[in-house]
């Protein structure tokens, strides 16, 4: 249905004010010290935001800590609690979980406070949405596990472990070897990455085509195309919260693989 919509603009006579979204939308002009490994654009104010927003309100949540929590501090316990009993206990037990809690948290509240930016009046788009900050989350996690496994096995045994599974005749590790390889040492960083960035990528363009087109058609479309504005509205509105389900959605996704793999590292195959 929105492909049609810059057809039908064109046919209105006037697509000058129509705004469609591009890839371009991802890299804003810079703000501060353009040209240089610093360069400070808005997707990274955006960041440097949900970074505060999100120190501020657990700051906020910690600062009287009672034997009986007030709203807010429930707030943060139930949150913290779904992290520690829905992904980490869930996958990796509950005395081990304990080891991993801290970064399992991290990682989860960092991935929705960006995932939630898309949504968010003045701010309009994720900070995950440029590949930096996934890629730098996926090689927290590779490295998460990685490590997990060394000190599981050692290095000799992790290796072992993750590449020479037991039970298989040997003339079969000539083909299961490579494929061992690629799927835990490359494809696991790399889809952490695409799966997180692609999600924000295609909900940004989304919400962008729906409310230029409600803008487009309530206010310099002619009179004919009008109507299809609230159409074009209520599919935004419908985009948005389906964005915030999103974005909660792949944070857990994101914690809850890095929770699966430091388990597949630790455990004997």
């Amino acid at each position: 249905m929105f492909n049609l919509v810059p057809s039908m603009m064109s046919a209105a006579g006037d697509e000058s004010g129509f705004h469609v979204p591009t890839i371009g939308e991802f890299f804003p002009d810079a703000i501060l010290f353009e040209g240089t490994p610093f360069e400070f654009n808005r997707i990274m104010m955006v960041r440097v935001i949900a970074t505060l927003v999100l120190c501020l309100l657990f700051m906020l949540a910690a600062r009287r800590v009672r034997l009986v929590p007030g709203r807010g501090q429930n707030m943060a316990e139930m949150a913290l609690d779904f992290v520690r009993v829905q992904i980490a206990e869930e996958i990796l037990g509950k005395e081990n979980a304990r080891k991993h809690l801290t970064l399992l948290t991290v990682l989860f509240f960092t991935v929705l406070a960006m995932n939630i930016t898309g949504v968010i009046p003045g701010l309009n788009i994720a900070g995950s949405s440029v590949i930096g900050l996934p890629l730098v989350l996926a090689i927290i996690a590779y490295v998460a596990f990685i490590v997990a496994g060394i000190r599981a096995h050692g290095v000799g045994g992790y290796l072992k472990e993750s590449l020479f599974p037991a039970g298989v005749p040997w003339p079969v590790y000539i083909i299961l070897t490579p494929i061992e390889f690629i799927s835990t040492f490359v494809l696991r960083p790399a889809t952490l990455t695409i799966r997180l960035l692609v999600n924000m990528v295609s909900g940004h363009l989304l919400l962008v085509l729906c409310f230029a087109a409600t803008h487009y058609l309530f206010f310099e479309a002619t009179a004919a195309f009008k109507a299809i504005g609230a159409v074009t509205l209520a599919a935004g509105l419908a985009f948005t919260l389906f964005e915030i389900f999103i974005a909660a959605l792949q944070a857990y996704i994101f914690t809850l693989l890095t929770a699966v793999y430091i388990q597949l590292s630790e455990s004997h195959h």
